[in-house]
């Protein structure tokens, strides 16, 4: 097989891409600021205060939430548009991860508007004690736990693909490629296990994570500056021995 010469297309899609991998770093501000702020573990009550006492900073934790995930639609799109003519089947079938795993994470994202609800609406006061509504909104908050882990399987699988789809092609340098496929299924396994035996996120966060960081970083970086290579093309054994022989036979 022969992947053809890079069209303006493909440029514009991969430098896309790149931006959005950049972009999508957003989300770090809500999880590593907002949420370690104003979410203390195991005590409803304090959470509560927290949110309603900093409502303006938590809603902009969602907002970067939303924004964060909406890039992963641009990373699919332009994913699948520099990668289709590596392979249709493939690029679409990550595409596809890719896009579950924005969708899963969008709804996550629900679950603070609901514990906001159930703490700020003067109807809810009337049928739950603060208790309650503390408690009940405490448990939407760690719900968003359970639907990161479904979006972080769709995503260690859909990236799996386009970084095998990038080593193939070698559109980017192919050792990059390589550890993205290796950090794309060191994701997805891990939240597997996670899924299935709880306590091996004690173990693995946010250690089993890092790699794909840097992959995404680093792949950012160079999309974004470096671009695709002026010219790029995959012959197969195949193309070659039967480019030989057809000189051969000329000769």
């Amino acid at each position: 097989m022969t992947v053809g010469p890079i069209d303006d297309s493909q440029r514009k899609a991969a430098r896309f891409v790149g931006f959005a991998y950049l972009f999508g770093f957003i989300g770090v501000f809500n999880e590593m600021y907002v949420r370690d702020r104003l979410i203390v573990t195991g005590n409803p009550g304090e959470t509560a205060r927290n949110i309603m006492v900093h409502e303006q900073l938590f809603r902009l934790g969602i907002l970067t939430d939303v924004l964060c995930f909406a890039s992963i639609a641009v990373v699919l799109t332009g994913s699948y548009v520099v990668l289709r003519p590596v392979s249709r089947g493939l690029a679409l079938l990550g595409a596809s991860w890719r896009l579950l795993e924005a969708s899963t994470a969008l709804v996550m994202t629900l679950s603070g508007f609901y514990a906001l609800r159930l703490l700020s609406y003067p109807d809810y006061s009337r049928v739950f004690s603060p208790d309650q509504a503390q408690t009940l909104a405490r448990l939407h908050l760690g719900a968003r736990g359970d639907d990161y882990n479904v979006a972080e399987i769709f995503l260690g699988l859909g990236s799996t693909v386009f970084a095998y789809l990038w080593f193939k092609s070698r559109y980017v340098p192919r050792a990059l490629a390589a550890w993205g496929i290796f950090a794309s299924l060191l994701v997805a396994v891990c939240t597997l296990a996670i899924i299935l035996f709880p306590k091996v996120q004690d173990i693995s966060f946010p250690w089993a994570y890092l790699p794909i960081a840097i992959f995404e970083l680093t792949m950012g970086f160079w999309l974004s500056i470096r671009g695709l290579p002026p010219s790029a093309g995959i012959k197969s054994s195949g193309n070659t021995n039967a480019s030989d022989s057809s000189k051969a036979s000329g000769a």
